[in-house]
């Protein structure tokens, strides 16, 4: 019970820009790490959920989400390009 009262506690104004600064602290930090990542390091981390759409069976709802892309890009394309 006393976990759930300490949950519904309101920030005082103070305390929500103090949160807010660590916010974005830690989101400046974030982004410069990313920027700082070699290249490598993010293909490989973008490979390791790739290498999941086999075993857990996403391959067909992948395939519907990349038609449909496919289609918003070529409707932009025929805007933008007249």
């Amino acid at each position: 019970m006393q976990a759930e009262k300490s949950l519904r506690k309101t920030l005082t104004r103070k305390e929500a820009r103090a949160f807010r600064r660590r916010w974005e602290m830690a989101n400046a930090a974030e982004q410069a790490e990313l920027l700082t990542t070699p290249l490598d390091r993010k293909l490989r981390q973008l490979a390791a959920p790739m290498a999941s759409v086999q075993p857990l069976r996403w391959t067909d709802a992948l395939a519907a989400e990349e038609a449909e892309v496919r289609a918003r890009g070529n409707r932009l394309r025929a805007v933008l390009n007249g």
